[in-house]
């Protein structure tokens, strides 16, 4: 039989910050309101022993009932033998709870989850056995999504001063914010990446950037404030990752291969990136998540973060990674704060790594940059046209908001080589406009030479993408903001290419 697992009211552990005192001024976002359930493997498949009910013999119930009659008689006690039966019962029950709590006070919590194949031993048939992380890890294909779910996931600034891990160390600005997506009725995984400086209403401070919530009020401030600006949009977890989380990660994993598109000089430090492929460890990870190039707002560096993405989950995929996961799990867990239960990080990762290629898709958060606001990094929400954004992005309705009907040859087209033939841009433009394309403009080149075209959905309407795969025939369609800013889709040309 397979149990429902239910998602807890209002869980906001397992780090408890003292920023979460906003709760009682703020109203609670509902994290269980929409009860979403993990499905469980059974307790057969788990291999779990049930305590069973021992036979005790009858000479044992004997001699423990005749302790107090012999008390009685060898004290000479003169009071009556009932109210001696009540006293040895109460200091029994005050024993036992006095121990119980010098236990709790000296045995950790997640102890059982903690401990090793090796420290468990061999236990007796008569002993309870208890699932241990490998055999959870085991069974981890049984852990499965039972309906759509939204988690924020939120890169924290290190705070100064603190330790690695401690709830302090949680809350600083977020420097990366992420609403994903999963759906487990299409098998999909869509990424909303959130520029950190995206203007939002805060409670008692009016407009500022969504990357002070964190800051402010904790996950809690943070999944509002986010849910609200994206018409009520439902938010059922939260993680947030410090940064020493993700060089520890990268560090784990061997590295990342990731194609660097320019090179990087880090100021007021020796740091720097070059131009191309590079394996890059924990720390050039972390550079390459979080530079910032002056006056181009935070947009490249979300793109940059789309790619790191998608580089890490190809990496966690990897055969020679996915033994390792209970291992990486426990280690990690000192650099993530969050309220998904151990049972629900299986069904996520089940999720995961069963994900096609193609069903992950990821877009930025629609806005323009506005010349008349003070600070020029600002970004302003634009949802105009985003209905079906908004609805396959985070699973909301907007009344009124309509959806973008444009055919594709109506879009805006940028061409990017990134063949080894410098002269097709030239030749790809005018092959669009000679089958009516209007807008159709070139961008500078790919670093790197590619074999197969790639057609990138910007706006992430994978949609579109298909519809002019169909039109020229070839193209491999990619939903993703790493292609050019300004366009609705770029084609990335390859050697294929003729």
């Amino acid at each position: 039989m397979i149990e429902q697992f239910q998602w807890s009211e209002n869980e906001v552990t397992p780090q408890q910050l003292p920023e979460l005192e906003l709760e009682e001024r703020l109203q609670q976002i509902p994290w269980a309101e929409n009860e979403l359930g993990i499905e469980q493997p059974s307790a057969s498949s788990l291999d779990i022993v049930p305590r069973q009910p021992g036979t005790i013999s009858r000479s044992v119930v004997d001699s423990v009932g005749a302790i107090p009659n012999e008390l009685y008689d060898r004290l000479g006690l003169t009071m009556p033998r009932w109210l001696l039966w009540i006293l040895t019962a109460v200091i029994g029950i005050v024993f036992s709870g006095l121990l119980v709590s010098t236990v709790a006070l000296w045995t950790p919590l997640w102890s059982n989850l903690e401990r090793t194949d090796e420290e468990w031993g061999f236990s007796g048939q008569d002993e309870p056995k208890v699932p241990l992380p490998g055999e959870l890890w085991g069974n981890i294909s049984q852990y499965k999504l039972s309906r759509p779910m939204n988690i924020l996931i939120m890169g924290v600034d290190p705070v100064s001063g603190t330790v690695d891990g401690s709830p302090e160390s949680f809350i600083g600005t977020s420097d990366t914010m992420l609403l994903v997506r999963l759906n487990p009725s299409n098998q999909t995984m869509r990424v909303l990446s959130i520029p950190r400086d995206t203007m939002i209403a805060m409670p008692e401070q009016g407009l500022t950037k969504v990357s002070e919530a964190n800051a402010q009020g904790g996950p809690v401030l943070a999944a509002r404030v986010v849910s609200r600006t994206l018409n009520n949009a439902p938010i059922d977890r939260y993680i947030r990752i410090s940064t020493s989380g993700l060089r520890q990660l990268v560090d784990q994993l061997g590295g990342v291969d990731v194609l660097v598109p320019q090179g990087m000089q880090q100021e007021d430090s020796s740091n720097h990136l070059v131009s191309g492929w590079q394996t890059l460890d924990g720390e050039q990870a972390e550079m390459f998540a979080r530079f910032r190039e002056p006056g181009l707002g935070d947009l490249p560096r979300v793109q940059r973060q789309q790619m790191l993405i998608t580089a890490l989950l190809e990496r966690l995929n990897s055969p020679t990674v996915l033994p390792r996961l209970p291992q990486l799990t426990r280690l990690m867990r000192k650099y993530f704060d969050t309220n998904l239960k151990t049972e629900e990080m299986m069904a996520l990762v089940n999720y995961s790594i069963n994900l096609e290629r193609d069903n992950l898709q990821m877009t930025i958060l629609p806005g323009t940059f506005s010349r008349f606001s003070q600070d020029p990094n600002s970004y302003w929400l634009n949802l105009n046209g985003q209905q079906s954004l908004l609805n396959n992005y985070i699973g909301v309705d907007v009344p009124g908001l309509r959806p973008d009907l444009r055919p594709v040859n109506q879009r805006k087209i940028a061409i990017q080589n990134a063949s080894s033939q410098p002269q097709l841009t030239e030749k790809v433009i005018k092959y669009l406009k000679d089958k009516g394309f209007t807008n159709v403009y070139a961008v500078s080149n790919w670093p790197d030479t590619e074999r197969q075209t790639q057609i990138i959905a910007q706006k992430g309407n994978r949609q579109i993408g298909v519809e002019l795969n169909k039109l020229i025939g070839l193209g491999e369609v990619q939903v993703s903001s790493i292609g050019d800013l300004n366009s609705d889709l770029t084609i990335r040309i390859g050697d294929d290419w003729k």
